[in-house]
This record gives C-alpha cells, sequence and structure tokens, in this order.
C-alpha cells in the first residue's frame, strides 16, 4: 500500500448489541481515531439468542462480507474472534477471503483458545494451525498467550496487544461511617468463583469487626447473567441478604455507574483473557482481587492488585479482609492500576499499535 493510497479497514465481530468483551472493545475503538482514518467498517456475523436466530446472523453477515469485499475494497480484514465457534465462524471468513488477496489480522480474545485446540483431534489441529498461518497477523490480548501460540504454531506471526479502555474519573474512598462497595461482574457461575466469592463473603461477614453500630463495613453486588437465581438462593442459604445485592446482567451505562461507586472489585476466576470489567475498575482506581490466571497477571502483578489461587476459598476471604479493612493498602493498589491503565491499556495508546500494525501487515 503507497502512502497515498485510501486506507481502509473490515472489521467482522459479533454484533455491539451482545453481551461480553468483544462488542464492548469495539465499541470503544469506535471512538478512537484510527475508526475515522482507516474508514472502518463493521459487519456483525453473531448476535445472542437462539440456534437459528445465530445461523441467521452468520449466514447474513457472510454475505455482506463478501458484499463489502468486493465494493468496499478494504486494504486490510480484522476478524475479532473468541474460541469455539467464533473461531469456527472466523475461520471461514478468512478461507472466503483468500482469493481478494487481502491482509487478514485475526485477533484472539477467548481464553480457552489454547485449552479447545489441544482437545482437537489431530486432523483439525492441523487444520487450525493452517488457519493461524494464513493470517497476515495473529493477535493475543498479552505475552502469556502469545508465547503459548507461538509454542503451538511457531511458523505464524503473533502479535500481542492488550484489551483498551479509556481512563475514567478516579472513585471515591467512602467517608467514615459508610460501607465500602465490593462488586462482581461477569458471568454468573463456577468458571468466574461467583459461589466461591459468596462463601468467602459468609466468612468476612463472620469476622466480629465487620458489623458495628453504623452498620456493616461493606456491601457485595453481584451482576451477571448466567446462573443468577442459583446465587441469589445461595445468597439466602448463606444468611447474607442484608449485604449482597444479585443484579441480571446490566447495560454499559448501568456498569459505569455501578463501578463509579466502586472500591474493589473481585474477579475469581478459573479462567480468564483480558476482562474487560478488571479493566474499567483499574481505570476508575478500584482495588482489583483476581484469580493469577490468564492474562490477569499482566493487568494486575506487580502490585497494581491482589492475585490468588484460583479456586480458593481462604484466599478470597483472605484478600477480602486485606482490601476492606486496610484503606491504604487498596488506595495503594488502585493508584497503581489507574497509572498502569495510562502506560499500558489507554485505548488511544492501542489504537496506536494497530494503526502501526495495520501499516506493515499492508505494506
Amino acid at each position: 500500500m503507497t502512502t497515498t493510497a485510501r486506507r481502509r479497514a473490515l472489521w467482522i465481530s459479533t454484533s455491539l448489541e451482545t453481551r461480553g468483551g468483544i462488542a464492548s472493545y469495539v465499541r470503544a475503538m469506535q471512538q478512537t481515531p484510527l475508526w475515522v482514518d482507516w474508514e472502518i467498517r463493521h459487519v456483525a456475523t453473531h448476535r445472542d439468542g437462539s440456534v437459528a436466530r445465530k445461523i441467521a446472523a452468520f449466514g447474513s453477515g457472510t454475505v455482506l462480507f463478501v458484499v463489502e469485499l468486493i465494493r468496499f475494497r478494504p486494504s486490510v480484514i480484522h476478524l475479532h474472534s473468541s474460541a469455539g465457534g467464533s473461531f469456527v465462524r472466523k475461520a471461514v471468513l478468512l478461507w472466503i477471503s483468500r482469493p481478494a488477496r487481502v491482509p487478514v489480522v485475526l485477533h484472539m480474545h477467548g481464553s480457552a483458545f489454547q485449552e479447545e485446540y489441544e482437545r482437537r483431534p489431530r486432523m483439525v489441529q492441523t487444520m487450525i494451525r493452517a488457519t493461524l498461518c494464513r493470517a497476515a497477523a495473529f493477535v493475543t490480548l498479552g505475552q502469556v498467550w502469545a508465547s503459548r501460540m507461538r509454542d503451538i504454531v511457531p511458523s505464524a506471526r503473533i502479535v500481542a496487544i492488550p484489551n483498551a479502555v479509556r481512563p475514567a474519573r478516579r472513585g471515591a474512598q467512602p467517608s467514615s461511617g459508610h460501607a465500602l462497595h465490593v462488586v462482581f461482574l461477569g458471568r454468573v457461575g463456577e468458571h468466574k468463583g461467583t459461589f466461591r466469592l459468596l462463601d468467602a463473603w459468609a466468612k468476612l461477614v463472620c469476622d466480629p469487626g465487620f458489623s458495628t453500630q453504623r452498620g456493616h463495613l461493606a456491601t457485595l453486588t453481584i451482576a451477571g447473567d448466567g446462573e443468577v437465581e442459583r446465587a441469589r438462593s445461595h445468597v439466602r442459604d448463606l444468611g447474607v441478604s442484608d449485604t449482597v445485592d444479585v443484579h441480571d446482567w446490566l447495560s454499559e451505562t448501568a456498569v459505569g455507574e455501578l463501578l463509579d461507586r466502586a472500591q474493589i472489585l473481585v474477579l475469581p476466576s478459573q479462567n480468564e483473557g483480558q476482562p474487560m470489567a478488571v479493566l474499567e475498575a483499574m481505570a476508575r482506581g478500584l482495588c482489583v482481587i483476581a484469580s493469577d490466571v490468564g492474562g490477569l497477571s499482566e493487568m494486575i502483578g506487580g502490585e497494581c492488585g491482589m492475585l490468588i489461587p484460583p479456586n480458593d476459598t481462604e484466599a478470597i476471604a483472605a484478600a477480602l479482609r486485606a482490601a476492606v479493612y486496610d484503606r491504604a493498602l487498596r488506595v495503594r493498589y488502585g493508584a497503581a492500576a489507574r497509572a498502569r491503565i495510562r502506560d499500558r491499556f489507554d485505548i488511544d495508546v492501542v489504537a496506536h499499535r494497530l494503526d502501526a500494525l495495520y501499516r506493515e501487515v499492508c505494506r
């Protein structure tokens, strides 16, 4: 591509109305100069809903993808994928685009991709490796994932580019006599550690100093989809209903308002990529407690948060005690997390890295 050529990018992902990190990421990128500079056009090939609705979305999205490929003539195609069926759909589009000779950036947002690859038959693994090698660049969310993927397919071009958010106004600590607000955001279930968190919370509530004449030291809000009713039932069984609220999935605006009022975010998952909820919390200077899995060590390791072992209720409880009782500690972690957002995860910084990658693959 010459310096005077018109730069165009075609982005493919789930619908921007769906739940999850990919839609949040794309919506955030729409607010950067990258979207205008590369005249980015977006095609949705997936939507929430029934199987029939998902099949229809992929069918219509594929047709629109081909039409845009012919009429829009993009300089680069950017496929945003998760693991499982999402990767299959993006692999199909990658191979469909091959006759057009347009460089393809395949962007993996899912944390389970490596595990799924290892479970596949050898023939399927060969096809996956061929797809990754065909891409002009395969983007992972961090160096941890990049290193793992290089072990699987050393001949592919692997690039680590993190998720991103825009720095937000720093949240305030509660005044004396007011409760701290602890938040969990994500799919409610065993994988995200929701029920271990509730068990740990029940241990915290039993501490002699947790409840005073002024009230409780902290409250917990659980918000997301998944096993919401089971979580509500578990809260009742534990006898902590007076300190725990369980909500269904919240809109992006409601999530922002919830985090604006919070001081601590907890995500004791069994595996993660780079959760947008953690980035949003870091951007506000919250103290983050999360499992030491996947890409989380790159996000909050090095005194930017509290890393705990996965599947460890006692570790969750200990981290909660430290964050709830020690104001200086949570403020220090929150400030360090916010500084890391500015240095590594600021959306304008990441958009600039994507711009550089596009220019490179388009040469």
